[in-house]
């Protein structure tokens, strides 16, 4: 008997195990059955909130989706602006679930990459037609974030705004085409959801952000060429200015240096004539007091000047005075 009770007993634990399923915290869950959606009086799919849930056992089975905000990081693109100049932007968006049922219809089963192809459309076209109302100013400048918020609101009402230009035909008829499927799954249609908006989809976008805005390489690669040559420009006007200054401090120094050395030449020339003078003083003050010594000492120099060499050749007259004092040493001019 406690075998057909431990085998019973295990098939009910088995069965009471498949019955039950839990829906994580920030998700939400879809059941079918026989591969087919579980839906509720109004023909949507019926949608399970967090926590305990019972189901048929072997022949129900749950669809988690993710309820939390998602981050969809969009390639940077080239847009043109109002005066027709060329942007590479890089954006991000983000968005989550808002329609559970809608968006597990729209998407094919909850798939996560077709919501993301028909958002990146239709946020593609919203942006270049934003951006193309716009000038290069009017971008950058934007500190209060009014472009994305005009894309954001886009997004979530479907409106295409008073400007022909800023429609988005392409990706709304992507949209429509979708929100119209999903219209006849459930035989209902909702009068205050625009079939163009991503609302229609069961989407949200919380976000709209652009990360970075940059010129095309080939427009940056010109403005860089051409500042580059005003910089060099600019540096070759400052070396000129350079050089020229240089050239007058330089002309400047040598005048200094020239009238220094003219203003001491002068100076040494007036020491030395001053000393020339007075030695010539002294020189006749002594020549004055003893002219017969001052005579035999100049003859004495002019003996020793002479004959410093033994080749010395001397061709003079025999009666000549300049041997006075060697042939009379007693001789004066007196």
């Amino acid at each position: 008997m406690r075998k057909p009770l431990i085998v019973l007993l295990i098939v009910v634990l088995v069965v009471l195990y498949a019955s039950l399923f839990v829906v994580q915290e920030g998700q939400r869950g879809i059941v079918m059955r026989f591969g087919k959606v579980l839906r509720d009086d109004e023909n949507k799919p019926l949608v399970y909130e967090p926590g305990l849930h019972f189901k048929i056992p072997f022949l129900e089975s749950m669809k988690p989706l993710d309820a939390r905000i998602q981050t969809m990081d969009n390639q940077a693109d080239r847009f043109v602006t109002k005066e027709k100049k060329d942007l590479i932007v890089d954006s991000y968006i983000k968005w989550r679930i808002s329609d559970f049922s809608r968006y597990y219809l729209a998407t094919g089963g909850g798939d996560v990459s077709q919501a993301e192809v028909l958002l990146k459309r239709k946020f593609s076209d919203r942006l270049r037609s934003e951006i193309g109302r716009l000038d290069v100013k009017d971008i950058v400048t934007d500190s209060r974030g009014r472009l994305t918020t005009d894309v954001r609101d886009a997004l979530n009402t479907g409106s295409a705004g008073t400007d022909d230009e800023v429609a988005t035909p392409a990706a709304d008829d992507a949209i429509a085409s979708v929100a119209k499927r999903v219209e006849s799954e459930t035989n209902s249609k909702e009068p205050s959801i625009n079939p163009n908006s991503m609302a229609a989809l069961g989407i949200q976008v919380v976000d709209v952000r652009i990360k970075q805005i940059n010129l095309p390489t080939e427009v940056s690669d010109a403005i860089f060429a051409r500042m580059r040559a005003e910089r060099e420009s600019v540096a070759r006007s400052q070396r000129a200015q350079g050089d020229e200054e240089a050239a007058k401090v330089t002309a400047q120094a040598d005048y200094e240096v020239a009238f220094i050395s003219a203003q001491a030449e002068r100076q040494a020339r007036i020491t030395r004539g001053e000393g020339d003078a007075e030695a010539a003083k002294l020189f006749a003050d002594a020549f004055s007091q003893d002219q017969d010594f001052y005579a035999f000492m100049r003859s004495l120099r002019a003996y020793e000047n002479s004959f410093k060499s033994n080749q010395d050749v001397m061709v003079l007259s025999p009666d000549s005075d300049f041997f006075r004092f060697m042939k009379n040493p007693s001789t004066t001019t007196r």
